[in-house]
């Protein structure tokens, strides 16, 4: 680019979306560094063709269909399950849970499956209607819906399990 208003128009973007993004990718990912790689690899992909991004109604939407896109390459390629060796920062999850509740529910979102996580991430985390959800993942609204359903029962299940060992035995 020229470092005209397209430059700008980015800089923009990336300093109102760029907190958001990233919380995207550390909950596709479960991983830190991996999440800033995703964000700074899918910003880099959007900078190349911003002239065409900006004027879509939600570029968001476009970026965080690249981070999925991504994601699914990443994962082809590693096909190796995922283990945070230490503790992740807080600031990476949004919402009122405390700091136990979070990392008990980052651990039980890592045990799902990729396209349940993602499904879940980008239902009920980012709040994307069932179609844009369909759109990012490139499916039907019924494979959301059928998604998004297993993905909240296996994370009751999860979540209920600890709760249950945590119980004193009477």
């Amino acid at each position: 680019m020229s470092g005209g208003v397209s430059d700008e128009d980015f800089r923009d973007f990336v300093l109102g979306s760029g907190r958001a993004l990233h919380r995207t990718a550390y909950l596709l990912t479960g991983d830190w560094a991996l999440a800033e790689d995703m964000v700074q690899n899918a910003l880099a992909k959007a900078y190349l063709s911003w002239d065409r991004v900006r004027v879509l109604e939600q570029p968001e939407a476009y970026v965080r269909r690249l981070m999925i896109n991504q994601r699914i390459s990443w994962w082809r390629r590693r096909r190796v399950a995922e283990v945070p060796l230490q503790e992740q920062s807080d600031s990476a999850s949004g919402g009122a849970l405390v700091p136990e509740e979070r990392d008990e529910l980052r651990g039980a979102l890592l045990q799902l499956g990729v396209r349940q996580r993602q499904a879940v991430v980008l239902r009920y985390y980012c709040d994307l209607s069932e179609r844009d959800v369909a759109d990012a993942l490139g499916c039907s609204v019924g494979n959301v819906k059928s998604l998004t359903s297993r993905g909240v029962a296996r994370l009751r299940v999860l979540l209920c399990q600890d709760d249950r060992s945590e119980e004193p035995h009477a």
